[in-house]
């Protein structure tokens, strides 16, 4: 009896099993009636009139050379590598990228079904009129499964896959910026140090001049006044020196930052150094979509926005659940091993919502209003991009331009403070004044030389940085 009993269940457990199969051939069939679309990138969304009065077609872009090959100072590049290895913005980056690599896992395990055992015993005592058994026991594995009739699973997949990359996009915006950061500090602290080089060298020519010019009045050539005057022009010029340390101090600071480290000083070379080897190109204004992270980033966000909105269109239609359970039933905990005591089941069930209080055409709405504003951002920030190449592209050529003439200046301004020191010796004509405005001028030139040099080497960092370079 306890066998033909088994061969009974074994039998419908075939017949379960027939119709489950029946039932995922209809669903497979139900594919072809998703409801989601597959993502398409948005139509001429670069204009080649990006970069502004560049109609260039050459594709050589600096973006596409490593910053290893940009910079042709090794101690900038030591310091690169290291803010690279330890900068505490990049290490949080990159703990969002196990975040979102964790979220991406487990959307792909959704399409599998769960699985959950039970192991209960109960025991009941009855009144005199009830009868019942008084012990039951049971051991059992049941299982959940979705099917992804209308694309859900699948969309939040690829939700979850656009999440992973735009992380892995935001590390490589952080790299990029930390490369141009660190490298901007650098050479504006070499600037720093030569405009207190100059600095310092003036305010020693200023303390001769004091001396030359006590000299002139014991010899009656200048009044008292020129003595007072050439005093004050000396401590105009070394008042500056204190701001100067402060302004080197702080900037070896920020870049202590940046490398990750406690504030400390910063081991470097000299401005004079400073050759920019690399022909600045800019390519085309198409390759920003696959040079500049925060761009890829801004995409990758329109792409995840459209992919919710997908799954909030799903929220509308049945969903299609399968349940299985099988395992082991029996009032005596001694017999629950035997055959007789197996049982196995499967139900479906479908699940169409019909009034929940707006919850759909919220979740519907909310995800369209989203990804109107990613596209938006995503617009945005193409155009952001291209202002930033042409506004570093037109800033490195303005200071070539001024260097020069700068050249120019701080020659006719040094044959100036020679003539007007000879002539005050030498002629009435001329009084201290006319030397002081010169040297005052020499020295405005020589600072603002500096700062022409530096503006260069700033434009072709930003620049780089612009195209979307440091990250490969």
């Amino acid at each position: 009896m306890k066998a033909g009993k088994y061969k009974t269940m074994k039998v419908k457990f075939i017949l379960n099993k027939i119709i489950l199969s029946s039932i995922i051939f209809a669903i497979l069939l139900m594919v072809a009636c998703k409801v989601t679309k597959p993502y398409v990138q948005p139509a001429n969304i670069i204009s080649s009139k990006l970069y502004r009065d560049s109609l260039s077609t050459d594709t050589s872009n600096i973006a596409a050379v490593s910053w290893k090959e940009i910079f042709g100072d090794s101690l900038l590049e030591s310091l690169i590598q290291e803010g690279i290895q330890n900068n505490l913005d990049l290490k949080i980056a990159s703990a969002r990228i196990k975040a979102a690599s964790t979220n991406f896992k487990q959307s792909r395990l959704a399409f599998l079904p769960g699985f959950d055992l039970n192991i209960g015993g109960s025991f009941q005592k009855y009144p005199s009129s009830q009868t019942g058994p008084p012990e039951a026991y049971q051991l059992s594995l049941s299982s959940t499964w979705e099917a992804d009739i209308w694309g859900k699973l699948s969309s939040a997949k690829r939700a979850n896959l656009a999440s992973l990359l735009q992380s892995n996009a935001y590390r490589n915006a952080i790299q990029t910026q930390l490369i141009a950061d660190i490298a901007s500090n650098y050479y504006l602290l070499l600037a720093y140090d030569e405009q207190l080089k100059i600095t310092e060298k003036t305010v020693a020519n200023r303390i001769q001049e004091v001396v030359a010019v006590r000299l002139l009045k014991e010899s009656n050539v200048v009044t008292g006044a020129a003595v007072v005057q050439s005093e004050a022009n000396r401590y105009s010029v070394e008042i500056t020196i204190p701001d100067l340390k402060q302004h080197i101090h702080e900037t070896e600071n920020s870049i202590s930052l940046l490398l990750g480290r406690n504030p400390n000083s910063v081991i470097r070379s000299t401005l004079n150094e400073q050759v920019i080897k690399t022909h600045l190109a800019t390519g085309v204004p198409l390759q920003l979509l696959a040079n500049r992270p925060d761009v890829q980033e801004a995409e990758l966000q329109l792409r995840k926005s459209f992919e919710v909105e997908n799954v909030a269109r799903t929220y509308f239609y049945p969903s299609l659940f399968l349940t299985a359970n099988s395992g082991l039933s029996s009032g005596n905990l001694a017999q629950l091993f035997n055959p007789a005591s197996f049982f196995a089941g499967i139900t479906g069930g479908i699940l169409q919502p019909i009034f929940n209080k707006g919850l759909n055409k919220q979740r519907l709405a909310l995800a369209q209003a989203a990804q109107e504003e990613s596209l938006a951002a995503f617009k945005q920030k193409i155009i952001i991009a291209g202002q930033e190449v042409s506004n570093a592209l037109y800033n490195y050529k303005s200071a070539v331009d001024k260097q020069l003439l700068r050249t120019q200046q701080i020659i006719f301004l040094q044959k100036s403070v020679d003539y007007t020191r000879e002539l005050l010796k030498y002629s009435s004509a001329t009084n201290y004044t006319d030397v002081l405005t010169s040297e005052q001028s020499l020295l405005a030139g020589q600072l603002n030389g500096i700062n022409d040099k530096l503006q260069q080497l700033t434009a072709m960092v930003t620049l780089y940085r612009s195209l979307g370079g440091g990250w490969k």
